[in-house]
């Protein structure tokens, strides 16, 4: 029964993204069939209810942050903050080292920001348009774009699923970034020495553009809209609470809204509401985007999912699958255990959120110690769900640059990261076994 109610899911989630259906009509049919499932192991609908209210209750922190993120990347494009990055940062691009700009740009970007989605829209978006304009095969350029947009949203302190980690797993989410920065240093430099490699030996041609004037048709570059991307790196730096440290970023980027665009109130509090809007088109091509409901969409999918973990939990639907892991983990190490899983959960899942969920419920228990079970999460689910060609965490950002599918393929740090970490979990799994007899 459990293999059946878990394949009427899969398909289900599967037929709606064929049919180029809103991913929450499968989450909610896979709610259903969940409460189905309970129903027939003869719990009670007050006792299904008690499972999905407590599901859900693991996720209020985060969807109070969730509103934070949508006014804050709202109001850093209103004021000129992601504006004023990009301005500057697009000079240091040349023909012959824009694909490792493109990888090390969006990782600034989406570090700043947190989200895959947001930086590929705005970065993303900025850095294909200037490659396709030099000549450079947009497969490597949209490869790294996807590569550099993950890391960010892997490791950022105001990044979703970074925090989302940090709910399921009762961790600090400033350890978290600690330890993933420290596992993905070799995976960047074997990235940034591979897209290096490609811009040298590619045949570009052009020059690039200054998006100033371009830009300023819209915004006021002005040096201190900068003031709160600053704001959050100084906080988050101390550690200060992410929910604070994005809360006074917001007070400043309300300020330079109000004097230096000269916005009046009512105007900010709709940016912050319904997100950036520009007049000039070929700017909100670039820009738009951001506000409290454009966070509506990944709410939802929270708040639904969560649901399911009370009911996992308390029905045993996943028991099964749950042992088999356990055994797989002994054989290739607890992270290998959650790398497989992960790469299973993804191709179900279609997406980054419900395939971390997912994942940790199936595999909490393999490794008992919160913090190794954080950074494991960190270093599979989340970099494996964008490489699921069918999955949206990597077709979104790809379409919003315009790349091709196959720039999955040379997505180059997605890949590194799961399997340098894996190669160190075995190589020192097997040094202890041969210290231990020894």
């Amino acid at each position: 029964m459990e293999v059946f109610t878990l394949l009427l899911f899969s398909a289900i989630l599967l037929i709606c993204i064929i049919l180029k259906i809103s991913i929450i009509y499968a989450l909610l049919s896979g709610l259903l069939i969940f409460c189905i499932y309970g129903k027939m192991k003869e719990y009670s609908y007050r006792d299904l209810a008690k499972m999905i209210l407590s599901g859900i209750k693991t996720a209020k922190s985060i969807l109070i942050v969730f509103v934070l993120i949508g006014m804050l990347t709202a109001l850093w494009r209103a004021g000129g903050t992601i504006p004023v990055i990009i301005s500057y940062a697009v000079r240091l691009i040349r023909p012959s080292t824009i694909v490792l700009m493109s990888f090390l740009l969006n990782c600034g970007v989406s570090m700043l920001t947190g989200t895959a989605f947001g930086t590929a829209a705005t970065m993303g978006v900025i850095c294909m348009t200037m490659a396709v304009s030099m000549g450079t095969d947009p497969v490597f350029v949209g490869g790294a774009i996807l590569s550099g947009v993950f890391f960010g949203d892997r490791c950022s302190p105001v990044s979703t699923s970074a925090l989302l980690v940090s709910e399921l797993t009762d961790t600090d989410i400033f350890d978290n970034i600690k330890k993933m920065l420290h596992t993905a240093l070799v995976p960047f430099l074997l990235a940034s020495f591979i897209y290096a490699a490609v811009g040298l030996f590619s045949n570009n041609i052009g020059n690039p553009v200054d998006l100033n004037q371009l830009l300023s048709r819209e915004i006021n570059l002005h040096w201190s809209a900068i003031i709160p991307a600053i704001i959050i790196l100084v906080l988050s730096g101390f550690h200060v609470n992410v929910k604070i440290a994005m809360s006074v970023s917001i007070v400043a980027s309300v300020f330079i809204c109000l004097f230096v665009q000269e916005m009046d109130i009512m105007d900010v509090i709709r940016v912050a509401i319904r997100g950036f809007s520009a007049r000039d088109q070929e700017v909100a091509v670039m820009l738009n985007g951001g506000g409290i409901l454009s966070m509506l969409k990944v709410m939802a999918i929270i708040t639904i999912s969560s649901s399911y973990a009370g009911i996992f939990k308390k029905t045993g639907l996943l028991n099964h699958i749950k042992e088999l892991l356990i055994k797989l983990s002994a054989k290739i190490t607890p992270f290998g255990g959650m790398l497989v899983t992960s790469v299973v959960a993804s191709m179900v899942a279609c997406n980054q959120t419900l395939a971390i969920m997912l994942t940790h419920q199936l595999c909490k228990d393999i490794e008992p110690d919160p913090k190794k079970l954080a950074i494991y999460l960190e270093n599979s689910v989340v970099v494996i769900a964008p490489l699921i060609p069918w999955s949206i965490a990597g077709a979104v950002p790809l379409a919003s640059v315009g790349a091709p599918t196959s720039s999955i393929l040379v997505a180059f740090f997605l890949y590194l990261l799961p399997i340098c970490y894996l190669l160190y979990n075995l190589y020192s799994g097997r040094y202890k076994i041969k210290h231990k007899e020894a």
